[in-house]
């Protein structure tokens, strides 16, 4: 009697420690924001993404979206993602090069050609090992790095045909090493500031120039306060849907694996609407007055090829080709 009671005692205490340390997975809501626009591509990709999670979860998994900076500016929903907060967002991966040096890859300077060849590598072994560096050095979560916002132009008041026109010129750029670097051997001065301030420091002369791609250029009315557009397609703007690390691990693994399988798919969606709606866009922002160009890109090729050397960049641009086959 005395062994049966024992016994029971050992299955009853075993259980409870199991109920302790076996994790718990309960719903989880994820707030996810951005600087653009509801229409943007980010925009509509993150609201069917939205959709497609807490349809394919049964609701385990709540995807809250929050358009035009509402959450803050992008380094700021960064920040309380890090910190914990239940937070992610759509950026551009060299701003999480602080962490991992080598994802600033993912914006230099002509370097993709086409979206496809940026979407081939952010699913290749070698990027993702680095996101998963990222995951233990900076408490996000990088859940795909396919979200193609189109090509960065130079958005000027002065006709642009080479980077000697951009000297003294104080263009916006993002606040990362190797956008400033870029902007700064293409010839200007680069000024980072928050994206929701780019129209009236436009406006009011704080700035010069800047620089972003179609859809933005049409979203945040750009074409209302400058004058020209030069295409100069320095940067293919390449960027990642990441989300609290802390919030990540509340996720069952079979969610994890919904969502990031949902992350990618929507950034190609995303991606083709950035590439579909990128030239109408561009003739839209023309019909309103401004001037579209296209230029040599010879120059500004020559300009930042010591931009890999100077930012130690070099194996990862070699990377890159081998994944590419070139």
């Amino acid at each position: 009697m005395n062994s049966t009671i024992k016994a029971l005692g050992l299955c009853v205490a075993f259980a409870a420690s199991l109920s302790v340390s076996m994790p718990s997975f309960a719903g989880t809501t994820l707030r996810i924001g951005t600087v653009l626009a509801p229409d943007d591509p980010m925009g509509q990709g993150l609201d069917k993404f939205k959709t497609e999670v807490e349809a394919a979860t049964n609701g385990e998994v709540e995807i809250q979206i929050f358009h035009s900076s509402q959450l803050g500016d992008t380094t700021e929903m960064i920040d309380q993602a890090r910190a914990g907060a239940y937070v992610g967002t759509v950026t551009d991966v060299a701003r999480l090069s602080s962490f991992v040096p080598s994802l600033a890859i993912m914006s230099a300077p002509f370097l993709f050609d086409t979206y496809d060849q940026a979407d081939k590598f952010a699913l290749s072994d070698e990027y993702l090992a680095w996101g998963d560096e990222l995951k233990e050095k900076s408490g996000l979560m990088m859940l795909a790095s396919n979200w193609y916002q189109g090509p960065r132009h130079a958005l000027t008041q002065k006709p642009v045909s080479g980077p000697a026109d951009l000297t003294g010129v104080r263009m916006r750029t993002i606040g990362a090493p190797i956008w400033i670097k870029t902007i700064d051997a293409m010839g200007a001065e680069a000024t980072p500031i928050a994206w929701g301030e780019v129209y009236s420091a436009l406006q009011m002369g704080a700035i010069d120039a800047a620089e972003a791609q179609p859809t933005a250029i049409w979203g945040a009315k750009l074409y209302e306060v400058i004058k020209n557009v030069t295409k100069t397609g320095h940067i293919q703007l390449v960027t990642a849907l990441v989300v609290s690390a802390e919030a990540w691990d509340q996720l069952s693994p079979e969610n994890q694996k919904i969502v990031r399988d949902l992350a990618v798919e929507n950034g190609r969606f995303a991606s083709n609407l950035t590439i579909e709606l990128g030239e109408k866009a561009l003739a839209d922002v023309a019909a309103s007055g401004v001037t579209i160009s296209d230029v040599d890109l010879g120059p500004f090729k020559e300009a930042v090829s010591g931009v890999y050397a100077e930012l130690d960049l070099e194996t990862e641009r070699d990377i890159v080709n081998k994944v590419l086959g070139r």
